[in-house]
């Protein structure tokens, strides 16, 4: 950071502890003499389908039927997500969880934000189950101010410009990954649907989503292939007789959807011996499938014996290669309640559904290349997605960096100017900029 910006010219100790020196001409001041915070409240009485947003610390999530404020303010967490101040420059009504400041009028509202942003929100977050930060505390934070307004103008829009930039490289990434995703799902399901052999001969498998498959491959049905078996949650619910033990693991349907990894090695609750009677064990290796929820249709394969809620299926007695089924299914998530479900209404994916899936079945040793192939492509894209990953987190703490040591006055960007370019023929930084061509190189060629 240092080596593109300048300092200021002489500093002083703010004895703040976590702030350090700060330019000379600056002040320390407490939160409290920038702003009034203010309570939310909650939304439910004045929630309506259109109308102002109701902020909560994730963002707008509803809206009311009338505001709280209708100023700029800046949002900071009371209870729950208390490390992620939003600005917001529109009328809004803020939940009883958040926080609202009426802004002094020489304080810059982003200016305030971007403050916000550099609170140790760790230090003063109250010791309870549940983080949450008093006014008293956020009130006496100390920052250090410039004595001019104009300054803190300057720095908020410098802050603006800056990490405008960094967000659009970020986005790039992010539509990257997506990209890749979609790519890696399209190799995929010509695997596990056309094969590998592009000149094979094909026909028609008389399934109307399916269409054309190699012509010396056989359709088959789930439900003539294994056992579809619902798995099964202890009642009541919650009991800590069946809940909470240290006997048997238990998947439910988040710890099958929260990533696209193949297997399922771990899960975070355990039922009791009592609460595992209650429901069924599914052997190590056995493939399971949500059932239920916004995201029904996610496969994985087990390599532990568990129970499982009724949200998951399992396939017991599975005689077709494992692999090549999770691949098969993988790529049936997107469309698998309009495949399955068109016209039933049904929410659910009942086993009577799941046993009706069709399932084109190549020989045995062409599977056994279809999944070693799928494999390879996987590692590809796993490692060209991981690059991104890691641009993003480097972009994001470059991010936080700029933000920190422009309003704690490590950087003087008093003589900053504007570019008149647009955003995005601006030069980025060389660090920033090489990271996002070298991976997104890859990603071209590998396509």
């Amino acid at each position: 950071m240092t080596g593109k910006y300048q300092a200021y010219p002489e500093y002083k100790d703010s004895r703040v502890e976590w702030l350090g020196r700060v330019p000379k001409h600056w002040n320390v001041t407490r939160l409290k003499h920038m702003a009034q915070i203010r309570n939310g409240q909650d939304y439910k009485l004045v929630e309506a389908t259109t109308g102002y947003p109701v902020m909560g610390s994730g963002g707008q999530f509803t809206y009311a039927t009338k505001f709280m404020y209708d100023k700029e303010s800046v949002l900071l967490g009371r209870k729950g997500t208390i490390d992620k101040p939003l600005y917001i420059n529109k009328p809004f009504w803020t939940v009883d969880t958040m926080y609202y400041t009426e802004i002094n009028k020489d304080i810059p509202a982003k200016y305030l934000y971007y403050l916000a942003l550099t609170i140790q929100f760790d230090r003063y977050s109250t010791n309870t189950a549940l983080p949450s930060m008093t006014q008293e505390h956020l009130g006496n934070y100390s920052f250090g101010v410039p004595e001019s307004e104009a300054e803190r103008i300057q720095i908020a829009n410098f802050l603006d410009h800056e990490t405008a930039k960094i967000d659009t490289l970020i986005e790039e990434q992010q539509s990257l990954i997506r990209l890749l995703k979609e790519k890696r799902q399209a190799v995929i399901s010509h695997a596990v649907t056309k094969g590998l052999n592009p000149d094979a001969p094909m026909k028609d498998s008389g399934v109307e989503w399916l269409g054309e498959v190699p012509e010396h491959w056989i359709i088959s049905k789930f439900g003539y292939l294994s056992l579809v078996v619902r798995g099964g949650s202890p009642r009541p619910a919650g009991d800590p007789a069946l809940f909470n033990g240290d006997y048997s693991p238990w998947v439910t349907v988040a710890e099958i959807t929260k990533d696209d990894e193949i297997y399922l090695n771990e899960t975070e609750t355990f039922l009791t011996k009592k609460g595992s009677q209650q429901c069924r064990v599914f052997k190590a290796g056995t493939l399971l499938l949500s059932n239920s929820g916004a995201t029904l249709g996610v496969p994985k394969i087990l390599t532990i014996d568990a129970n499982a809620n009724d949200g998951v299926v399992g396939f017991e007695q599975l005689r077709l290669n494992h692999q090549y089924c999770y691949f098969y299914l993988s790529i049936l998530t997107q469309d698998i309640r309009e495949r399955i479900k068109q016209g039933s209404g049904q929410p659910n994916l009942n086993t009577d559904i799941v046993k009706e899936i069709a399932v084109p079945i190549p020989p045995n040793d062409e599977i056994i290349k279809i999944v070693d192939h799928i494999g390879k492509i996987r590692s590809q894209y796993a490692e060209l997605m991981r690059q991104a990953k890691d641009g993003i987190k480097l972009l994001e703490e470059r991010r936080t960096a700029l933000i920190s040591a422009a309003v704690t006055g490590k950087i003087d960007v008093r003589n900053w100017i504007a570019p008149k370019t647009a955003l995005e023929n601006e030069p980025c930084d060389s660090d920033i900029s090489t990271i996002q061509s070298n991976y997104q190189e890859q990603a071209v060629e590998d396509m």
